[in-house]
């Protein structure tokens, strides 16, 4: 890394991104590992409710801010049948789960996901099957969901204890249906009409419905671009979001472009915005899509184990250890989100709980909040308002995959609080950064904030032993002096620096 040198932010409150929507700070729950069974469902657990929702853990995705989770998968919900999660649980069948080589109990279903979501506070995003299962089965679903009453599936909504609708306006049509290991693969031209005929069939049953259709599983996908303009051809009039996911693994062997991954998800959000808005033109058409960016993580992938030969029940799966490097890369990924908050208006950290998640739990034990759980709960609750867009200047870095690439990673929000908070990661493993803030139209008043995550050491973890290992600081207070603001960022770290705003010129 070069010598420190400062980096310098121009701020205005007249140019500005765009608002920032409450469900870009969604989360993911799969039937995947300990995700739901001794995750956040654990039946005669100490602090488990009536209904075997762990309280423990719904105080810590309370904590965490999550506006929204989508459910119940993931590659799960291409062989999934809904009707096994709903009814009485000692009658429900137990199936192969060909996904993740488990057996799916279906103790929680439905019902037990609706009722977290409204313990949690949290907006439901529901997943079709358009892998084993097509139209029928998805209008079914929806049927059941959201009709009012009179019709066999509402009433038996309503026999099963949920009278009202559950009002679910969030689908996604499949999941990664461009992945040949997802169960029912396809090719974008059998996706594309499917999800096209799906989505006609779900508006007629509920004009209100928000609708979600695949595109690549990944920017390096070989079909990318290509599957977005086939599948877009077909259903861009019935679809209001195109979905994107992208996971990061720490690479031990090039650690600087590890640093620097937000670059690879900046350059896939920008050509799939490119990729829908072309598909607009083709179509003549006024909607303009939105991306849901509804799985994104850091995800030790090159530690993945093969499968172990048999099919267990909720087996520890990919149970990552976050570092306090990981959590700077996830307060990077989180501020190329926000720069994008004009176009990328749904998003999903994945996952919720246990797997590659913030939140970890022992069962029959203690729950803790990984690293990577400060950085999206501060983001959660401070990037609300007014995302501007900055002019940066910083020193660069060299990287193996993009390049020069700057120290120092930022954006800023004016809140609707009136506070202006700057997000800023300094990507240098060695050496502090200053950092001057120029105002611009803003006139700060005292206090102002630095809540900072680092360490000395960079793979420091928060573990059940010690659960507390990392968590933000604050540091001392700086005073805004000529319109301009200097603090120091420490060598990788995570920095939320928040200005009360007594007016704007």
């Amino acid at each position: 890394m070069p010598a420190p040198c400062t980096a310098e932010v121009f701020l205005d409150p007249h140019f500005t991104t765009g608002e920032v929507d409450p469900l870009l700070f969604g989360s993911f729950v799969e039937h995947l590992g300990r995700c739901v069974y001794t995750g956040l469902f654990e039946p005669g657990h100490p602090a488990a409710d009536a209904t075997g929702l762990r309280t423990d853990v719904l105080a810590l995705i309370r904590e965490l801010g999550v506006t929204m989770v989508r459910y119940p998968g993931g590659n799960f919900v291409s062989a999934y049948r809904w009707e096994d999660g709903i009814g009485p649980a000692d009658l429900r069948p137990r199936r192969l789960d060909p996904a993740w080589q488990s057996i799916e109990t279906n103790r929680f279903g439905l019902g037990e996901f609706t009722a977290f979501t409204r313990a949690a506070g949290v907006e439901p995003m529901m997943a079709v099957n358009l892998g084993t299962r097509g139209v029928a089965e998805a209008g079914e679903l929806l049927e059941y969901c959201n009709h009012p009453r009179g019709t066999t599936l509402s009433d038996l909504r309503g026999a099963h204890g949920a009278p009202e609708p559950y009002g679910i306006r969030l689908w996604c049509l499949g999941n990664e249906m461009d992945g040949p290991w997802q169960v029912g693969h396809k090719t974008a031209d059998e996706y594309g009409r499917l999800a096209a005929e799906t989505a006609r069939l779900m508006r007629m049953i509920d004009p209100s419905v928000r609708l979600i259709a695949c595109g690549s599983s990944g920017s390096g996908m070989p079909t990318f671009g290509e599957w977005e303009s086939t599948v877009l051809a077909h259903a861009y009039d019935q679809v209001d979001y195109l979905s994107l996911h992208a996971y990061y693994d720490p690479d031990a062997t090039d650690q600087a472009s590890y640093l620097a991954s937000a670059q690879d998800m900046e350059r896939f959000i920008t050509d799939v915005i490119a990729l829908c808005d072309a598909a607009r033109a083709r179509h003549r058409a006024t909607k303009r899509l939105s991306l849901a960016f509804d799985e994104w993580n850091i995800w030790y992938m090159s530690r993945q184990r093969p499968g172990q030969g048999e099919w267990p029940r909720a087996p520890r799966l990919l149970e990552d250890v976050y570092t306090v490097a990981d959590a700077v890369v996830l307060g990077s990924l989180l501020i190329t989100l926000l720069r994008h908050c004009d176009r990328v208006t749904a998003a999903c950290l994945a996952q919720l709980v246990n797997v590659i998640a913030p939140i970890m739990t022992e069962p029959g034990g203690p729950a803790w909040r990984q690293t990577t759980f400060h950085p999206f709960a501060q983001a959660a609750r401070y990037a609300r308002g007014q995302v501007l867009q900055l002019h940066v200047v910083s020193p660069t870095y060299e990287t193996p995959k993009y390049g020069d690439v700057p120290l120092l990673h930022a954006t800023a929000v004016h809140g609707e609080d009136g506070v202006l908070t700057v997000f800023a990661v300094n990507r240098d493993p060695a050496a502090s950064l200053p950092l001057t803030l120029h105002l611009g139209g803003f006139v700060a008043a005292a206090p102002v904030s630095h809540s900072v995550l680092a360490d000395a050491d960079p793979t420091a973890a928060n573990t059940l032993a010690e659960p507390d290992r990392v968590t933000p600081r604050d540091l001392a207070g700086t005073a805004v002096v000529n319109g301009r603001l200097t603090v120091t960022l420490p060598p990788l770290s995570w920095n939320v620096i928040r200005l009360p705003v007594a007016s704007v010129r």
